[in-house]
């Protein structure tokens, strides 16, 4: 594989950003309602994004493969439990206090965008080389899930792990244990070509609507565009966020054994900025959402610049 430049990995990013601010000018020309936002984010977890799934598992021999099976939600869990533990600690030795929005910052600096930016990222880099590679993907997002709802729940509001398992539970999941079944034990093969049709259209849909609500819904907060940017909070979350956890998940992935499509999805993961969901979950955790914001859009913008940089660096390091 020859290694591509800055300007073809920005090529890459930038039509992600693009859909994503997309989204933020739908909301500002009236076009996609906050009202609507519930629904169709139910739409995209509860039946497009399954369907993303079973299209990229069914059939994989990847996941045939205990090493892509196994480790990838195990390693998942490490990467990102490990980063919001790190980011808790240097937060607080860096003054940030309990109260004043230091679990919140550890969790949304934790939480890297492992689902929608990173999918297309995946594909375009990947998925020509490494068909089985999205598969993988969708089964490493189940250790994110995972350690978003144990360590980062209890960061968070300090709610019970039993609580917070529940929440891993969902359809996306079921999704995926189902596809995986299917496609160990080969029943795959007997899906009507009908509902295999159906399923790649709908999956067709789950990206792109959801880059569009997270547009949609960053862009609420512009309206007071001072408190976007702390100078503390913005400055911390980009250097944890986009320098040292992506050094310290390379670092990892170099070290440990891993089959070729794990350390491919570990090199896309590293690069990414923080995900929009530490906003959501800090609404109705006891979170502070205006920090969630300012790490989310902090790192978002500073990851427009960085992110093709971790990507070369990836590439070049673990390849």
């Amino acid at each position: 594989m020859i290694l591509p430049d800055y300007w073809s990995l920005l090529s890459l990013v930038l039509p992600v950003f693009a859909v994503i601010a997309a989204g933020a000018g739908a909301r500002r020309a009236g076009w996609l309602k906050p009202e609507a936002d519930e629904s169709l984010l139910k739409l995209v977890v509860n039946f497009l994004y399954p369907c993303l799934i079973f299209q990229h598992v069914l059939g994989n021999d990847a996941l045939r493969t205990p090493g892509n099976l196994l480790a990838a939600p195990l390693l998942a869990f490490v990467m990102m439990a490990g980063g919001i533990l790190l980011a808790y600690v240097v937060a607080k030795w860096a003054g940030m206090e309990r109260g004043a929005g230091l679990r919140t910052f550890a969790f949304s600096v934790g939480i890297f965008n492992y689902g929608y930016m990173a999918i297309p990222l995946v594909a375009e880099l990947f998925g020509r080389e490494m068909p089985g590679v999205l598969g993988v993907l969708f089964v490493y997002n189940v250790g994110c899930e995972a350690a978003i709802w144990t360590v980062g729940i209890l960061m968070l509001s300090g709610v019970s792990l039993r609580d917070g398992w529940r929440r891993v539970l969902n359809p996306p999941v079921y999704a995926l244990v189902a596809a995986v079944t299917l496609n160990l034990t080969g029943l795959a093969d007997a899906m009507p070509g009908v509902a295999r049709q159906a399923i790649q259209m709908a999956a067709a849909c789950a990206v792109p609507l959801g880059l569009l609500l997270i547009g949609a819904t960053l862009v609420e907060f512009f309206n007071a565009p001072r408190t976007l940017v702390d100078r503390k909070v913005t400055p911390l979350a980009c250097v944890l966020r986009l320098g040292v956890i992506p050094l310290g998940m390379l670092g990892l992935a170099a070290l440990l054994p891993l089959p070729a499509e794990l350390r491919a999805v570990v090199i896309v993961q590293a690069a990414m900025p923080a995900g929009i969901l530490p906003i959501v979950i800090a609404r109705h955790h006891g979170g502070r959402p205006l920090t969630a914001v300012q790490v989310v859009l902090g790192t978002t913008a500073v990851g427009l610049f960085i992110v093709p940089l971790w990507l070369k660096l990836g590439l070049g390091w673990l390849r």
